[in-house]
């Protein structure tokens, strides 16, 4: 069973940059692609970015070309990094893995304006 433990958030100005991070453990890393989701203040979690196992990458039309997705597979980390950030960007940033089916318990990403 993967445990996910994300890292990374905080509050920023916009137009900054953040990266998160999310550490596994328990389970073979490599085994699954890792996504990122994100959840704002009354709204639906939606996608934000996958990884495959591959390093293939894929992302929302909203965060395309400023949001990078990357994972250390050594280090059993998938990593966010954002840049020129906006306020619509505030949200609980949560990893998931599609192959395990497990969350993680998110990190509060806030981007003043």
């Amino acid at each position: 069973q993967v445990q996910l433990v994300e890292s990374g958030g905080g509050l920023v100005q916009a137009g900054g940059s953040l990266r998160l991070s999310c550490a596994a453990s328990g389970s073979p890393f490599t085994s699954s692609a890792m996504a990122w989701h994100r959840q704002a203040p009354g709204k639906q979690r939606e996608w934000v970015a996958t990884i495959s196992t591959g390093g293939t990458t894929s992302y929302a039309g909203s965060v395309k070309g400023r949001f990078t997705v990357s994972r250390d597979n050594a280090k059993k980390t998938v990593y966010l990094q954002m840049n020129s950030l906006k306020p619509e960007d505030t949200a609980v940033y949560y990893c998931y893995s599609p192959f395990y089916g497990r969350w993680g318990q998110g990190t509060q990403v806030t981007v003043s304006s």
